[in-house]
Formats: C-alpha cells, structure tokens, sequence
C-alpha cells in the first residue's frame, strides 16, 4: 500500500503531528508514504511533480510545530464546470494523479470543504483508492461524536484566553473598550470558547440570531453598546467584546451599504468580506455612539485568528491527533484486508476508543454537503457561558433602580431608554 498525505483548508494547530504519526505507523507497518503538496491545488491539475516522500526522518520531530510541511491550499475538486465536456474533470483529475502516482490510499486533513472532498474522492474513486479524513478546524463545527472537539480547537482557544487575558487588562488599564473578532465562518464555538475562558465581557454569535432573517448592524451594535452603558452605570466603563465572524456573512446588506458606502463590491454587488473588517466596523459605531453620549471611552478592534491557528498545538491536541495518526493507518490496513465494498471513512476518537465513522453519517441528505455543527442555545455550554456575560437583562429594565442607572449612564430617561432597547430582551 502506497499512502499519500495531504492537508486542506486552513491551518491548525497538531497538523503537522498528524503528518507525523500516519508517516511513522504506516512505515513501521511496512507501507510507503508520500506527503502530497498544497492541498488539492495539483492534483486538480492533474500534476504528480509535487509529491514526495516522507520517512520517519523526515517527521520525527514536527509533532509539537504549528503549521504543516505540507503546505495547505482551498483548492476545491468538487467544484463543477458546467461548459466543461467533463464537468467534474478537477474531480476526475486528481483521481487520475493517484492512479499515477501509484497512490492507493489518502489521508485528508482538514475541516468541512477537506471532508466534503474527500467524501467525493472516495465515492468516485471506488475499487481504486482508499480515503480516510482526519478531521480539523479551530471553528469546531464538524459534528463529531460525543461532542468530541476538532483537533486544533483546544490549542486555538487556549492561546486566545492568554491574548483576551492581556486585552482585558489593558482595558482595565486605560478604560477603553476592545470588540475582536475570532473566526468561526460557520458556527460560534471558538467565540464563546474564548470568553468563557477568559471570562470577557460578552460574546455574540450568529447562532443568537433568527437563521432565516439577516442580522441587523443596529442590532449587534445595540446588544454591544448596553454591555458598555452596564459596565459605565456600575463604575467599570472598560470591556472586551467578542464577535464571531460568521455574524460578517449575514449582515443586512442595506445597513451596510449606509454604514460603508465606498467599500468594495463584486460584480453581483454583494460587499467583499476581505473588505468588510467586522471588528472596525462595530467599533467605530460603538465608538461613535458613545461620543454621541458624551461618554469618551475609545473602542479598540482586534483581530484574533492567525495568531491561533498557526500556534504549536497544547499537548491535548498533540495526544489528540497522534491517536487520530495511528488510527488513520489502523483503518486503511484494515480496510485493505477485507477488500468490502466500504470505501472510506471520518476517523473519531469515542469515548477512548478510534472508531472510523462512514462518510455519508456526517452528510446533510438534502444538500449532499457535510452537516455543520453549531452552538447549541440550550445546551449546558452556552447557558453557563451566557451566566456570566454582561448584557441586558429583562430584570434591567423590571427594576426601577436599575433601570435608572444604566438610564442615567446612557443620558436618557428609564422610559425613553426602555422603549429604544426593550426589544432586546423582549
């Protein structure tokens, strides 16, 4: 058996320990491993000239570096070119580059897209490679068993708690405000993850809002701006709000279009996310309220993303994913032996034990895609994490001394400030 290593997607953290421990198990197995270049992106094109092989040497100690040696690409092989004779010829290229390659079975590292691929490599590819994914994102919305975590997630989420840490103190320090945005496309897990952590002010996820309406800029800035009049009415007017930046995909387009007239549009005149900067954006809205009120507090935006999910990974993820490694392996030779009709497999850890799960338990059956995992509003995480934030209460505005403070730290009246913010907690 020839194994080809390939890594999709973003990084993070405990990629590279993964690489390690498939290259080492599958050569003490007596297998030869080649590590496959940039993702998908040559393979698309039906070139073999990036491959090349790994020996223990060569990954004996890359387990505890962030990254991959490997490189990454989001190059997609699923995407389909309707005037093409072949419309899935990117699909059908990379097949072809295995066969040649003599590759018979492929490790795939990586999150929701990297999954959906090689669900599609193994279905097209039947009788003739093998595939198993390694599952991968610091979002944490791939739906593992359990509740099990993507590996990358621990590590991103830890070395963001030590950055809120210092944003926290610097906010204490100087009374000022931080609004930083983790990623998290798809789902809030590492926005909420941080905060607990942390024990920030607030966290706002996309999940907090209706998921057939558009999310109002008014809206996100409202929850924002009482946390800060809150904190002001009771003596401590600094913070640090966290954002998903999933929320950025679901704006309303005409309050941006007000908000950001001049930005960047493509050709269907939808704003280009890269231009968006969601944490700039409420910033300078909260800012500009706050001086409207006469309140001098400066809001600070923060970016935290590639800072988490390039980190060396915490021994967890390392432990994680050199069990994830191995289990790779164990499944390929297993599957090999037996010569079914089973083509390929998501490897999790359940309860202790590695557990290949079929590709289609983790497919949406109405899209064909991978089935997202996101926060769920009642389960115990969220309820706890939302315990502990600082936000609007129904009791702010049911209790007349409370009400009267944030009121007068806003310079409004209770019943003017009732009537422009009761519907947050309506």
């Amino acid at each position: 058996m020839r194994i080809g290593i390939l890594c999709g997607g973003g990084p993070a953290p405990g990629m590279n320990s993964v690489i390690s421990a498939v290259t080492i198990e599958a050569v003490n197995s007596g297998f030869e491993v080649v590590g496959i270049l940039d993702g998908f992106e040559h393979l698309i094109d039906g070139r073999t000239d990036q491959i090349i092989p790994l020996s223990i040497n060569d990954v004996s100690r890359i387990n505890g570096s962030g990254g991959t040696i490997l490189y990454t690409s989001r190059a997609n092989p699923t995407v389909l070119d309707e005037d093409a004779e072949d419309p899935e010829w990117r699909l059908h290229n990379c097949l072809k580059a295995l066969s040649s390659a003599d590759i018979n079975a492929l490790v795939t590292i990586g999150g929701e897209d990297t999954a959906y691929s090689a669900t599609r490599l193994a279905q097209e590819g039947a009788g003739h490679v093998k595939v198993v994914h390694v599952p991968k994102t610091i979002d944490n919305d791939l739906p593992l068993p359990h509740n099990m975590p993507t590996f990358g997630f621990e590590t991103a989420r830890h070395v963001g708690v030590n950055l809120l840490t210092n944003l926290m103190t610097d906010a204490q320090a100087t009374k000022r405000w931080f609004v930083v945005v983790a990623m998290g496309r798809s789902a809030g897990h590492l926005a909420l993850g941080l905060t607990k952590g942390a024990g920030a002010t607030l966290a706002v996820i996309a999940e907090e809002f209706p998921e057939e309406e558009p999310i109002s800029l008014k809206h996100l800035v409202d929850i924002i701006e009482c946390s800060t009049l809150k904190r002001i009415a009771s003596g401590r007017p600094f913070g640090v709000a966290v954002l998903a930046e999933g929320i950025g995909l679901r704006l309303s387009a005409e309050e941006l279009s007000e908000a950001m007239p001049d930005v960047e549009r493509d050709e269907h005149g939808h704003i280009r996310l890269a231009e968006l900067n969601l944490h700039r954006l409420v910033a300078r809205l909260l800012e500009g309220r706050l001086k409207a009120r006469g309140l001098r507090s400066a809001v600070v935006a923060k970016n935290i993303g590639y800072e988490l999910r390039s980190a060396p990974p915490i021994p967890f993820d390392i432990d994680y994913t050199k069990d994830l490694g191995w289990g790779a392996v164990n499944y390929l030779r297993e599957l090999t032996a037996r010569e079914g009709e089973e083509i390929g497999a998501m490897i999790t850890l359940q309860e202790g034990e590695l557990v290949p799960v079929p590709f289609d338990a983790f497919t949406d059956q109405t899209t064909g895609r991978i089935r997202v995992r996101r926060v769920d509003l009642n389960g115990t995480r969220y309820r706890v994490a939302r315990e502990y934030m600082i936000k609007l209460e129904r009791e702010d505005l049911a209790e007349p001394g409370r009400l009267a403070s944030i009121a007068g730290a806003a310079g409004m009246t209770p019943e003017a400030f009732a009537e422009r913010y009761g519907y947050l907690v309506a």
